[in-house]
């Protein structure tokens, strides 16, 4: 499954997340999906926008970790 780890990020960088939202062009809403990692996908212009504003790489912010077994997809 594939994780955003944007807190992390976002706390090194020293934003919030509504000033992220503002900058990336996302409503605080959908930043909030993205953080509690409920998104299904991202468009590539958001992520593009994510990395401009946190000053990192794709994979500073993504993680694949292995679905346990038994874990359901909701």
């Amino acid at each position: 499954m594939i994780y955003v780890d944007l807190s992390v990020m976002m706390a090194r960088r020293g934003i919030g997340a509504g000033e992220l939202a503002q900058r990336v062009g996302i409503t605080p809403a959908n930043l909030s999906i993205l953080k509690n990692n409920k998104a299904r996908a991202i468009r590539f212009s958001t992520l593009d926008a994510l990395c401009r504003e946190l000053d990192c790489q794709p994979g500073d912010i993504l993680a694949f970790r292995p679905e346990e077994s038994g874990e359901t997809e909701e």
